[in-house]
Formats: structure tokens, C-alpha cells, sequence
């Protein structure tokens, strides 16, 4: 599913990245951990297009992402793949339903099949009545599961979570952290995950630790 072969990544004379290799099987769970500034968010941002690697490649789905033009490389991050960060970004003008949406109508996706399918993701997260509420109405938990269902709305290959559970009290990171494995034997999902929660980091089918730039497990 994923291949990243000698990334670097340096900001001027500073070297983040120093040669990371890595693969991720398709519906594999994969948790990112390390101390604050060992490059974890970096790498992800790399595998997941919203960066350029210094130097190296990025294979996703048998495509070399790094080779893409700009407009291309939007265009196949819209289709193939989710993001979910610590904080849900959800517009706050628009309701539940209207957040998850937003990605399949830049995929040019009609208005009643983006809408049934968001109302099928709020179903399966048990959200449903929760669809024409705006974010303010939503709680902390019901606002992030909104926000996974926004990253599945295309039906992604893959999703990267940066924190996902890290502004949510225990419960609600706990229900979080089943969805997304729900979520992977259901849909056959993958997830890329970076986390300082070591219990969400150990639930995952492999933890990499990430030190000095590189991985070191």
C-alpha cells in the first residue's frame, strides 16, 4: 500500500529526516511514537502529500506521489486519502452532515450520494440524530467522530491521524480508539497513526518508534 524508501528532510541547515524506509500493508494499523521532535508529524506529512520529501520516494497504491505536479498530486490526495488531527477543524457553519460532505464535493461527487453516504458513516459511528447539529452542538468525542467519517467520505486507501485522541478525556479517546479498528476489520481501513497515547500506540498491529530522524523499531 504504501512504500517510503531513504526519505531526508531538512528545513535549511536542519536535517529532520535522515533516510527513513518503510512499508504499510493495506488494512494494517501502524502507530508512530517518539519524543517531541524526532520527526514523527514530519514523516507524516510527508506520506501523507502535504510535504515533499528534501530527497527520496513515496510509493502510495503503486504511484509515485514525490513525481506528481501539484494539481495532480491534489487531485489523488482528494480520492485516496483521510486525514484526522487532534483538533477536527469542522466549519462551524455547517452541521454535521454538510462537514463530511465537503471533500466529496471537491471530488465532484452529486450532492445526494455524497449526502446518503455521509448518513450511512453517521449510522455506522452511531451518530445519526446527531447529522443536522452544527459542531458547537456536537460534544468534544461526537465532533472527532465527525471528523473521521470527513476522511472516509471518499472511500481513502489510507488515513492519517496526527493525535487523534490527544484533546479528548479517556472515555472519549478510548471510543475513538475502537472506532478505528472497527473501522479497519469492516472497511479493511488503513491507518497511519502518530501518538503520544501509548495505549492507542500499542493497540496498533505495529508500533514504530521514531528517534534522531529515523525508526528504530
Amino acid at each position: 500500500m504504501i512504500i517510503a524508501k531513504n526519505i531526508h528532510k531538512s528545513y535549511d541547515s536542519l536535517e529532520i529526516l535522515k533516510g527513513v524506509d518503510l512499508e504499510i500493508k493495506s488494512s494494517e494499523v501502524i502507530s508512530i511514537v517518539g519524543s517531541s521532535g524526532a520527526g514523527k508529524t514530519t514523516l507524516l506529512t510527508i506520506l501523507g502529500t502535504l510535504d515533499r520529501p528534501s530527497f527520496g520516494e513515496v510509493w502510495i497504491d503503486g504511484q509515485n506521489v514525490v513525481g506528481m505536479n501539484e494539481k495532480k498530486l491534489a487531485a489523488f490526495r482528494n480520492k485516496n486519502i483521510g486525514f484526522v488531527f487532534q483538533f477536527h477543524h469542522l466549519l462551524p457553519e455547517f452541521n454535521a452532515v454538510e462537514n463530511i460532505c465537503i471533500p466529496a464535493f471537491i471530488a465532484k461527487k452529486g450532492k445526494k450520494e455524497a449526502e446518503l453516504h455521509a448518513m450511512e458513516l453517521l449510522e455506522l459511528f452511531n451518530l445519526k440524530e446527531r447529522a443536522t447539529h452544527k459542531p458547537s452542538e456536537l460534544s468534544g468525542g461526537e465532533q472527532q467522530r465527525v471528523a473521521v467519517a470527513r476522511a472516509l467520505i471518499n472511500n481513502p486507501k489510507v488515513i492519517f491521524a496526527d493525535e487523534p485522541s490527544g484533546n479528548l478525556d479517556s472515555a472519549n479517546a478510548n471510543e475513538l480508539h475502537q472506532l478505528f479498528f472497527k473501522l479497519r476489520d469492516e472497511l479493511k481501513q488503513t491507518f497511519v497513526i502518530v501518538t503520544h497515547n501509548n495505549e492507542l500506540a500499542k493497540m496498533a498491529d505495529r508500533m514504530l518508534v521514531m528517534k534522531d530522524g529515523g525508526i528504530s523499531i
